[in-house]
């Protein structure tokens, strides 16, 4: 898909406090191996800022059960609105039901299309904002040629593995690789449809504007460029990302992302709309004012950040290689205090943290990945309350 270029949207640098990694849920000293910039992405005023509500500088995570585990390549996760959840599998391209509360699984069926392979194949999965009426899923898919997004009906009332219809693709194009090809969607409070994609290892496309790869990408559900999106005609929302796996939205409706970095810094962005976030020219923080600087950073050993979930004033995310998951408290779009850790090594690589309503989650292991060390009963979900 070829989409116009436009001038690049500058933003102001910000000042880091330091934060740590930690085993059991406490910061490091000054200087250790994660920092949280304050100010970057707000440009509010600071008695505006005075008024946003601060999340508490320490939390806690309880594991309350494992709802199912055994599962294959899980990434994408969908609570159905009667509290049972969807999970799809990356290398064999099928989405299940899993029973909330009695772990039961059902295949619902194989999504048609899906050529996975390296850090390919079937990704983030989505429910339509009508889906009471619907019935339809969204998923986002590389196939033999490219990334797509595509629905699919789902009638639970047919026998199990025959439950997907056929996939429309409703948007196609997105540059697909071995690596980084991104593959979380979520529709937002708009109700319009977000996604992040990968540079696929052509860094050069991140900053390209005509580009798919390296963006975050907001859609219609019919997967046409959004109303109001930043640059006309085009469904680019953000750029200069190397590879967005997390997606999530404060109660403010404001947009929150993570990406991986390469060898130095993994970040968490606070987006606005048609900023640039610096790859490859800038992986963390940046000195030069035309690059979003993010609201906290990691060395990639200590998180390889995927999914995120928003919940009280927190941002909780997901870190594969780091094996633990990262709470970042927000004031605003500001890391209000150091990163925690919790929950290191003890259940491996994380892939998807969702919210569950109150104070709980849904997170999502990812050891047979190709990149884990799979134990007996891995992959999992698990049911946490978090603080």
């Amino acid at each position: 898909m070829q989409r116009r270029a436009v001038p690049a949207v500058c933003a102001a640098a910000a000042l880091l406090l330091a934060a740590g990694c930690s085993s059991g849920g406490g910061g490091a000293p000054f200087g250790a191996g994660s920092t949280a910039s304050r100010g970057t992405a707000s440009t509010a005023s600071p008695s505006a800022r005075a008024t946003e509500q601060t999340a508490p500088a320490k939390g806690s995570v309880k594991v309350l059960r494992t709802v199912t585990e055994g599962l294959k390549t899980p990434w994408g996760l969908a609570p159905l609105p009667e509290g049972d959840l969807l999970v799809s599998s990356r290398n064999d391209g099928t989405i299940t039901r899993i029973d909330a509360k009695t772990g039961k699984r059902t295949e619902l069926g194989t999504v048609s299309g899906v050529s996975a392979a390296g850090e390919g194949g079937l990704l983030g999965i989505a429910l339509s904002p009508d889906f009471a009426s619907d019935h339809m899923i969204y998923a986002y898919f590389t196939s033999a040629s490219d990334n797509r997004v595509v629905r699919m009906l789902y009638d639970e009332q047919r026998p199990p593995g025959e439950q997907l219809g056929a996939p429309d693709t409703i948007f196609r194009g997105i540059p697909k690789g071995y690596i980084h090809n991104g593959g979380r969607i979520a529709f937002g409070p708009d109700n319009m449809l977000y996604a992040g994609t990968g540079e696929s290892g052509q860094r050069g496309l991140a900053q390209d504007k005509k580009s798919l790869g390296g963006k975050i990408l907001r859609m219609t559900p019919e997967g046409e460029p959004a109303p109001g999106n930043p640059f006309p005609g085009s469904p680019v929302y953000s750029y200069g990302h190397r590879n967005v796996q997390g997606l999530a939205w404060d109660d403010k409706q404001r947009l929150f992302a993570s990406e991986f970095g390469q060898d130095t810094w993994d970040e968490l962005n606070a987006i606005k709309p048609g900023g640039n976030y610096g790859w490859p020219d800038a992986e963390g923080r940046s000195d030069n004012p035309a690059y979003q600087n993010p609201i906290a950073q990691w060395h990639t050993d200590d998180a390889s950040p995927s999914g995120i979930a928003y919940v009280h004033g927190v941002i909780w995310m997901a870190g594969l290689k780091g094996q633990r998951l990262w709470r970042i408290p927000l004031q605003g779009t500001r890391a209000s205090a150091a990163p925690q850790a919790f929950l290191t090594g003890t259940y491996g690589r994380l892939r998807t943290v969702v919210a569950a309503g109150g104070d709980k989650v849904w997170l999502v292991t990812s050891n047979t990945d190709g990149r884990g060390t799979p134990k007996k009963g891995d992959d999992r979900i698990l049911e946490l309350e978090v603080r």
